[in-house]
């Protein structure tokens, strides 16, 4: 079992656990409930950490959770509506139309 990072708080921590987990990376929270004493030790040091069960998926996971940090900036149109639609989004905002397959 190693640990792959620290995470700002709980809910990112578990929201990249379980991206993990669905990428097939079996990933726990470490430390999830220690920013209760975080007076007490270091805050550095009370921060949520992200783990990886199996050592031969660390790289593996690195990659994938570097992917899901940095999601592809696009630019497409709305098929539907012709709103241009910037960033990561795979559905219009205005109409809600699904992005056009690539």
């Amino acid at each position: 079992m190693r640990r792959l990072t620290t995470a700002p708080n709980l809910a990112i921590a578990t929201l990249w656990a379980d991206m993990l987990t669905q990428g097939g990376v079996d990933a726990t929270v470490q430390r999830a409930f220690a920013s209760s004493i975080a007076g007490e030790i270091p805050p550095d040091q009370s921060l949520p950490e992200v783990w990886v069960s199996d050592d031969a998926q660390l790289d593996a996971a690195r990659t994938l959770l570097h992917q899901l940090r940095h999601p592809p900036h696009r630019h497409w149109v709305c098929p539907a509506c012709h709103e241009r639609i910037d960033g990561p989004f795979e559905q219009c905002w205005n109409c809600g139309a699904g992005m056009p397959a690539p």
